[in-house]
Order: structure tokens, then C-alpha cells, then sequence
């Protein structure tokens, strides 16, 4: 029994709560994960998990094993990435998260530069606009952006973008060029529903907070960008979300005189285990593309 294997195995089954999310995160058939577990116990003589219709529960053995093993993971990462050396390639699988739009605009384009210089590394990206329980799904490293809502989550800020008013020059020749954010109110607004409908604005210390009301309500980014591009109306979004149209002029900022809070993209690491050097790389990576793109 390779060991280190095993030892890897009964932690994703610890983290994700079951079998088969353990199965899911390491890419396995879930009776490969039962038969390590099963072997690994007979190796050690003990009992390390509780199995009910509930679910699946570490014994105190399984608890203490678990936070040795986890730690023991984490050093022969590090280990094996310092006998490599600084300049060689990663291994093995990274898992990461991101909001589908984000990722499509700005790290899928770029991941074949990130997957030619680690040949060694196979990368899994899950897509959701809301955040994922990191630990259940196994991931290493998600991208988020705005405030996170976990205060003890453990993040790094790896860049931050204006946050304007757009809409498509279509629109507004329909509709009118608001000058004063009071102007909203006439307009239509396409508004994403995870964030709040109220539109805080300042100017010369002074501050303006304006609710917005529209006929189109989106959960997804994806959604927003559809509708705005589609002449609905307009919104407020971060350069990210249309760096492509803004940089053609298919679409447009408004009351540029006016600010809105800017919005930061975080790599956010699952809680209560050292990030992995695949994981710190990829937000190095991430970084460093975030710094190079054009004003």
C-alpha cells in the first residue's frame, strides 16, 4: 500500500464528508476510496471512520490521524517543489474555482501559458458565480471578487478594478445620456441579484445613494453581460466584466465624474490547511496577468 496515497485519500474523504465527494475530488471510483480507507485501517489496526445513514464521522483515532496526515501531506508537497527547484514545472492535479464570465474573459484564455510551463499539472475549473464550499468540493485555490462574506477566510488580494456605469451606445440613443446619477430613475437598469439594487456614488466627498429599479433581474454575471450587450439597459460593472467591449466602444461609461467603490478579485484558500504550492503558484500566476492587462 503506497502510503502517502492512502494517507491523501482518507483526508479528501474527511474534508468532503463521504466517499463519493472524495471520489469526485480525486478523480477515482468511489469503491477505490472505500477499499484505501478499509486497507489503511487494517495497516493501522484501528478505526478511524464512523459509517451511518448519516454520513461518515472520524473516530478520535480518525481526528488525530487526520490533522497528522494533512500536515504530512502538505511537507511532501513542499518538499517535493524545493527538491525540484524554483524554476521547475508542478504536478499532479490543481482544482480551482472562479465565476463562470471572469473566468472565460480572463483565465481560460490564459491557462494554456499557466499549463505549458507546468506540463507535469492537469487542472480541474469548476464555474459558479456563487461561493462553493471549498473544502467539500476540493478545491485548492477560488477566485472571488467583491467582499468576502467569511471574515476568516483565508484570502489574498491579487488585483482591484473601477467599477463605472455602461451601456451600449444603442441604448442611449434611445434612451438618453443620464448626466446626474438621479437621472437613473428614468432609465432602465439591468440589475444582478446577488448584489444590492442600491447605487452608491461619490463625488468631491460628497456621497449619493441611489435605488435602482428594473424590469430584468439576473443571478449570473453572464446574464448581465447578455442584457446590456442586448440593448436592455444599462448597469454598473467592473472593467473585467467588459474589457472587451469597452476596448471596441461597444460599449460605454457614464457619469465618469462620479465614483463607485471599486471591486477586488481574491484567491481564496480552503480554511484550516496550509495552501498548496500548486495553488499559490496558480494566484501568482493570476496575479502577475492581472498587472499586465491593458488600462
Amino acid at each position: 500500500m503506497d502510503r502517502l496515497q492512502a494517507m491523501t485519500t482518507f483526508v479528501r474523504v474527511v474534508e468532503a464528508g463521504s466517499f463519493s465527494g472524495a471520489a469526485r475530488v480525486l478523480n477515482i471510483g468511489q469503491p477505490a476510496v472505500s477499499k484505501t480507507v478499509a486497507q489503511l485501517e487494517q495497516h493501522l489496526q484501528v478505526r478511524l471512520l464512523l459509517r451511518s445513514t448519516h454520513g461518515l464521522t472520524p473516530t478520535e483515532a480518525g481526528v488525530r490521524f487526520f490533522e497528522r496526515a494533512r500536515l504530512a501531506i502538505q511537507e511532501a508537497d513542499e518538499a517535493e517543489q524545493a527538491a525540484r527547484g524554483a524554476g521547475a514545472g508542478l504536478s499532479g492535479r490543481l482544482r480551482i474555482s472562479a465565476a463562470p464570465t471572469f473566468a472565460r474573459l480572463h483565465v481560460i484564455p490564459r491557462l494554456p501559458r499557466f499549463l505549458d510551463a507546468h506540463p507535469g499539472l492537469d487542472v480541474d475549473v469548476i464555474l459558479d458565480d456563487r461561493a462553493i464550499d471549498l473544502i467539500a468540493e476540493g478545491i485548492d485555490v477560488s477566485l472571488r471578487m467583491g467582499t468576502l462574506a467569511d471574515s476568516n477566510a483565508v484570502a489574498r488580494k491579487l488585483a482591484s478594478s473601477r467599477r463605472s456605469v455602461l451601456a451600449t451606445s444603442d441604448y442611449l440613443a434611445r434612451a438618453g445620456i443620464p448626466r446626474m446619477p438621479a437621472d437613473l430613475a428614468a432609465h432602465e437598469t439591468v440589475v444582478y441579484s446577488q448584489l444590492s439594487n442600491v447605487w452608491n456614488f461619490s463625488r468631491d466627498g460628497a456621497e449619493v445613494s441611489i435605488a435602482v429599479r428594473g424590469r430584468a433581474r439576473f443571478s449570473a454575471a453572464e446574464g448581465i453581460r447578455a442584457a446590456v450587450l442586448a440593448h436592455m439597459g444599462l448597469t454598473i460593472a467592473s472593467d473585467w466584466m467588459f474589457a472587451p467591449e469597452l476596448a471596441d466602444g461597444r460599449v460605454c461609461r457614464l457619469l465618469e465624474g462620479w465614483s463607485l467603490p471599486d471591486i477586488d478579485l481574491w484567491a481564496v484558500f480552503p480554511t484550516g490547511r496550509m495552501a498548496s504550492a500548486k495553488a499559490r503558484m496558480f494566484a501568482d500566476f493570476v496575479e502577475t496577468a492581472m498587472r499586465e492587462m491593458p488600462e
